[in-house]
């Protein structure tokens, strides 16, 4: 349980002010939600210990590549305290081949004192000092120690924060592993002072490199290395950014690194206290609005046409990508019987702001009457002596005889429908409705699905006309408020799974992921957007996945082919799936459920082993909430 403090009670005011109190709300109860696996007992259980920080001493001296590392740090009125931990944390690294430059610009001489007392302690030569004449301020402070550098690779450290004693062994042996690697990111966590010692709180476990993340957030922040050729290329921290100064420097390294490395363990710690943007986020507000900036910057550089936005979370930022043109939007909707349930989902189509968009509504074996009279509705008098044979011949109670044809919406939208006489397939209902697709892009819609967001045609085109991306999926709800879908992740509960179910809407979840645009390796196709190009490269649906799994298959799919796949959460819809859905208890339901688990299995043997790149390995695979794992 959280412990009221003044200080706390006049940062809850603060924020209730900012945020209103709807979002506040919603905000506390996210943070109020009790760790299912508390994290102070997990980090000492996980953290290496003195045995295998040993075997780390002698294998780093074994290393093919033992490359120098300088790690860089901006001294400013450091506390002393503050300032011998870190050196501590410095001096305790169990791989030895490591530079410490510091970059002082403090007006008096205490830090200038208290390292050289240290250094002369310890009888310590890899400590670098530098007494600046004045406050540069952060960037130019920075680059001073950068200046310094003599290392091959160069790691950004803050004055009071702490290195975990592994932390240059990791980076070192990754570099070993993968040459290509050109930048290397960590996971982290807070320390805060208490009377117990140094509590470590608010663990940051972080996916594999995702653009997309990183165009929302600067979740790589800490523990942040680069190699010295790519840092000089990228030219260094710019003053203008400041505030956000790492954050323009990681999307500018990241933009030219051959590769991005993630190291999913945690080895920085964040330093909490009263004044520090981790406690405070308040404290800093001009930071976000050059964070913003270094995102256009970042855009521009690219090439990449789109506005960025700040979202209310302090830090965090929306990109809407430019519609080029205005393509015609083809979308498929399989359907059996079910009318009311297939109107609302056309009605919600039709309250769309884009218009230029067809549907193809693939019928597959219905029985109802009624259906069929609301087929006749959709489709337009140039059909008529399809209906008239229908209603001569007296069999539209089971559609015998119904051969499909083409209507216009009253907006002038085509709709199509055309007859899948087979039995249910998902796959090869989809691909069918494909083939008759006239459209740029294709979305695959469930029936089931009612579309809350009008802009929803243009947010998703967005994403799906950028080079890089090859499938959209959205955010769904079930009819309560609460979440169905935000995105996908391999191997929780042996195959797949959806994340945040039952999360409530207007939630965000950890590190508010349910809200941020990213990078998934799968979304679910009740709602999902692809390049009809795409989809023809890769052959559209497996066929031999009749009914689960053939939406992550494809997903994976893409990404083999160098595709991303993108979770936007600004694409919301309700997705009338019930919670409990109908058990597989035939013998025939049964026997092919596990035909298409062992079919992913195989498959996808390798990232069921290796684990989703876009999760993370310390989380558990049996919860859906990024819940840690035991």
């Amino acid at each position: 349980m959280m412990k009221l403090t003044p200080y706390k009670i006049k940062k809850g005011i603060r924020y209730l002010k900012h945020y209103g109190p709807k979002a506040f709300w919603n905000r506390l109860r996210d943070k109020m939600e009790p760790q299912e696996v508390p994290y102070g007992p997990w980090f000492e259980k996980y953290r290496a210990k003195e045995e295998e920080l040993s075997r780390q001493r002698k294998q780093g001296k074994k290393f093919d590549h033992q490359p120098l590392i300088s790690l860089v740090v901006p001294c400013y009125q450091t506390p002393e305290k503050y300032l011998l931990e870190m050196l501590d944390s410095v001096q305790n690294q169990s791989y030895e081949n490591w530079q410490l430059c510091l970059a002082d610009a403090t007006p008096s001489r205490e830090v200038e004192q208290v390292v050289k007392d240290y250094c002369e302690k310890y009888q310590e030569g890899r400590i670098q000092y530098q007494r600046l004449e004045k406050n540069l301020g952060i960037s130019e402070n920075t680059n001073a120690g950068i200046g310094m550098a003599k290392g091959e690779w160069v790691g950004l450290l803050d004055h009071d924060d702490l290195l975990a004693p592994e932390a240059l062994y990791e980076v070192a042996s990754l570099i070993n592993q993968e040459p290509l690697i050109e930048v290397i990111y960590s996971d982290e966590d807070q320390v805060e002072d208490t009377r117990q010692g140094l509590e470590h709180k608010n663990p940051h476990f972080k996916p594999d490199f995702s653009l997309d993340l990183l165009r929302s957030n600067n979740y790589i922040t800490h523990f942040f290395c680069v190699k010295k050729t790519v840092l000089e290329q990228a030219g260094g921290l710019r003053k203008e950014f400041d505030g956000a100064q790492d954050y323009d420097l990681i999307l500018r390294c990241t933009e030219i690194a051959k590769k991005t490395g993630h190291i999913s363990k945690i080895l920085y710690h964040w330093r909490v206290h009263s004044h520090s943007t981790a406690d405070n986020p308040l404290s800093k507000t001009y930071a976000y609005e050059a964070g913003k900036k270094a995102l256009e910057e970042h855009l521009r550089r690219t090439g990449v046409q789109g506005k960025v936005s700040q979202l209310p979370h302090f830090g965090f930022y929306r990109v809407v990508y430019d519609l080029q043109g205005e393509p015609l939007v083809s979308i498929l909707i399989p359907n059996k019987d079910q009318p009311a349930t297939l109107r609302r989902c056309i009605d919600s189509i039709q309250r769309s702001t884009y218009q230029n968009y067809e549907i193809i509504i693939i019928e597959n074996n219905s029985t109802d009457p009624e259906i069929f009279a609301y087929y006749q509705e959709l489709l337009s008098e140039q059909e008529e002596s399809c209906h008239d044979s229908l209603e001569r011949e007296g069999q539209r109670s089971q559609g015998k005889g119904f051969s499909g044809g083409e209507g216009i919406l009253p907006e002038g939208q085509k709709v199509k429908i055309v007859v899948w006489d087979s039995g249910f397939n998902y796959s090869a209902i989809n691909n069918f409705g494909a083939s008759h697709a006239q459209g740029d892009a294709l979305v695959l819609l469930n029936n089931d699905v009612e579309m809350i967001t009008p802009n929803w045609m243009e947010e998703m085109l967005g994403n799906c006309q950028r080079q890089e991306v090859g499938i959209v999926g959205a955010r769904l709800y079930y009819p309560d408020n609460t979440i169905q879908h935000a995105g996908i992740v391999i191997g929780i509960d042996g195959i797949a799974a959806n994340m945040f179910p039952g999360l409530r809407r207007g939630q965000e979840g950890y590190f508010h992921k349910a809200a941020l645009q990213l990078n998934y390796s799968a979304v679910t196709a009740a709602c999902m957007m692809v390049s009809k190009e795409v989809f023809e490269q890769l052959q559209g649906l497996e066929e031999k996945l009749a009914v689960a799994f053939n939406d992550v298959d494809f997903c994976l799919r893409a990404r083999q082919a160098g595709y991303l796949v993108v979770y936007d959460p600004f694409v919301e819809a309700y997705h009338y799936e019930s919670k409990s859905r109908g058990k597989e208890d035939t013998k025939e339901k049964i026997q092919r459920f596990g035909e298409e688990i062992e079919f992913i299995r195989t498959r996808w043997k390798d990232i069921l082993r290796e684990g989703d790149p876009y999760y993370n390995l310390n989380f558990s695979l049996k919860k859906c909430n990024y819940a840690l794992k035991p």
